[in-house]
C-alpha cells in the first residue's frame, strides 16, 4: 500500500486562529465601511457589485446571465436572483429574454441603474482610502499572498459538492 500523505507544514491552532480571525475580522469591516458609505446612493456594497458585474460584462461583450452574475459577485446563482429580483423592483436593471434561446435570461442596467453606477463609483472613498494605507509594495504582497490562498481555495473546493 503506497502512502498518499502530504506533509503539510505545521500551524499551530493559535495561529490558526489569529489570522482567520484577522481574515474575517478585515473583510467584515470593508463591507461594513462599504454599506455605510453607499448609504448616500441607495444601495448596497453587494448592490453595486451586480452594477460593476454588469458594467465590466457589458464592456468586455459577455451575456450577463445571472449565472455569469452569481460567478462574478462571488454568491450562489439562487442568491444573486434574488438580488436582480430586488434591484429590478428598485428600477436599477431589467431581466430580458436572450434573443440566442428562449430560456435564456439576461440581466442589463437601466438608465436609472447606470445613474446609480456613476455615483457609486464616485461614492468609493474608503475601500481606497484603507488600502492606500498601505505602500505600493505591501499591496502588491497582499494582493500576491490573497490570490495564492484563493488559488488553494479553489483547489480545495475542486470536486466537493455545492453547498444546499
Amino acid at each position: 500500500m503506497t502512502d498518499t500523505t502530504i506533509d503539510q507544514p505545521t500551524l499551530s491552532a493559535s495561529e490558526e486562529h489569529e489570522i482567520w480571525a484577522l481574515l474575517s475580522h478585515v473583510r467584515d469591516g470593508m463591507i461594513t465601511l462599504r454599506d455605510r458609505e453607499l448609504r448616500s446612493v441607495g444601495i448596497s456594497g453587494v448592490q453595486g457589485g451586480v452594477l460593476w458585474a454588469l458594467h465590466t460584462l457589458k464592456k468586455l461583450d459577455i451575456p450577463a446571465t445571472p449565472t455569469e452574475l452569481a460567478e462574478r459577485v462571488f454568491r450562489r446563482t439562487p442568491t444573486t436572483w434574488a438580488m436582480v429580483n430586488r434591484m429590478e423592483k428598485q428600477g436599477l436593471v431589467r431581466c430580458v429574454r436572450s434573443t440566442q434561446g428562449r430560456k435564456q435570461v439576461l440581466v442589463e442596467m437601466t438608465q436609472k441603474g447606470e445613474e446609480v453606477y456613476r455615483r457609486f463609483l464616485e461614492e468609493r472613498r474608503v475601500i481606497p482610502r484603507l488600502l492606500t494605507s498601505l505602500a505600493p509594495e505591501e499591496r502588491e504582497q497582499l494582493t500576491t499572498i490573497l490570490a495564492k490562498l484563493q488559488d488553494q481555495i479553489n483547489r480545495e473546493l475542486e470536486g466537493m459538492p455545492p453547498l444546499p
